[in-house]
């Protein structure tokens, strides 16, 4: 597949730089870093578009033929990937370029061929600088079990901020950690712990498969990419009840929309015993957002979190989903079993602070009339 497609192959016209093959693309990610340059969009009948500081732009050239996306997709494809590409015309693969590790998914669509190209770079950040409100960071990884979700759209920062979690973790104790994903995003190098990577498809078939083995393991800390299913979901709580930090993912806004997610999965006769089970295995709800800085140099992390002291467990666990966001605004104190955060709150310290526009602030608050207060108060 590499000799038929090579990536060195100068592809794509453009008025400004000439002829541009895949890896020139991809260089420019290097050239403007990964936190300012998160995704490449390919597709046919459109011209390649980056998205920078969250917005996307299209280069100036024309529109990708179906032989041009061709030439520029295909060698990222294995050939094993080709063959599921083809089979069910869609498939998600990595590739590693210089500092910078490419998360992709090859699909059809209605006009052809397509790739969304992901970029992540392959140093970790540190943990201090991920932008956290308070000090709950310090709590997390002193934990020894319980699950912590972080959730928030796609390209949010979610996988970044569970890697330097994970890291610190590393750095500070000697344990084993086990990793199942869909792909591999950051490899941890290892220090005190000992850290081993699964990688959906390759390794192992599924989350749920990968984590009924993890759990044969010997693990201390997990990290499941994403929780997709009910079986998973399950797996998850039971390991986090049963002595193991973990971490994993869901594609949720909110802290309550979080839980209310979760029980969802699960049939109308399994929502109490499902309640009480996240009750018991939930330790925080992290919800994140990336934010244009008003500076113009990249984005800012904004944060809900939701920390599952004995008065959430028991909201959870008798139903009362609504009631939770009264804790988040309430119990703020540096006190252990508060620290908790409003997205609203901390994005009326960010505007505070100047570091984001106050109708920027508006534009990605979950509750209008909550920012405005918060705005309003010291």
């Amino acid at each position: 597949m590499p000799n038929e497609f090579p990536a060195t192959e100068k592809v794509y016209p453009t008025a400004e730089h000439g002829m541009l093959s895949l890896l020139d693309m991809l260089d420019y990610f290097e050239k403007r870093g990964a936190l300012r340059v998160s995704d490449l969009h390919l597709k046919v009948g459109a011209p390649p578009a980056y998205r920078i500081d969250g917005d996307l732009v299209k280069m100036k050239g024309p529109n990708v033929t179906e032989d041009m996306a061709k030439k520029l997709i295909f060698p990222f494809l294995s050939s094993g990937n080709m063959q599921k590409f083809q089979a069910h015309h869609s498939v998600d693969c990595s590739y590693r370029m210089g500092s910078l590790q490419f998360r992709i998914n090859v699909f059809m669509e209605n006009d052809g061929l397509a790739a969304a190209i992901r970029a992540l770079s392959l140093d970790i950040p540190k943990i201090e600088d991920i932008g956290f409100p308070n000090n709950i960071w310090e709590d997390i990884v002193a934990r020894k079990h319980g699950l912590v979700l972080m959730t928030g759209i796609t390209g949010a920062g979610k996988s970044t901020t569970i890697a330097a979690l994970i890291h610190k973790i590393s750095q500070n104790s000697a344990c084993r950690i086990m990793t199942v994903e869909d792909p591999i995003e950051y490899i941890f190098p290892q220090h005190y712990s000992i850290i081993s990577q699964r990688e959906i498809g390759r390794d192992v078939s599924s989350f749920h498969g990968g984590l009924k083995e993890m759990l044969r393991q010997d693990p201390d800390v997990i990290f499941v990419g994403e929780m997709r299913d009910a079986e998973t979901i399950s797996m998850t709580l039971m390991a986090a009840e049963t002595g193991h930090l973990v971490f994993s993912t869901l594609h949720t806004r909110d802290t309550t929309g979080t839980v209310t997610r979760i029980l969802d999965y699960f049939p109308e006769g399994r929502q109490s015993e499902v309640q009480n089970q996240l009750s018991l295995g939930l330790a925080y709800i992290i919800s994140q957002k990336l934010i244009p800085k008003k500076s113009g140099d990249g984005r800012i992390v904004a944060m809900e979190i939701l920390n599952n002291n004995y008065a959430c467990a028991n909201l959870i666990r008798t139903g009362k989903i609504e009631q939770i966001y009264s804790q988040l605004q309430t119990k703020t104190r540096n006190k252990p079993d508060e620290k908790m955060i409003t997205m609203e709150k901390h994005l009326s310290n960010l505007v505070k602070a100047d570091k984001i526009d106050l109708l920027e602030a508006k534009k990605w608050a979950n509750n209008l009339n909550t920012f405005v207060d918060c705005m309003q108060r010291d």
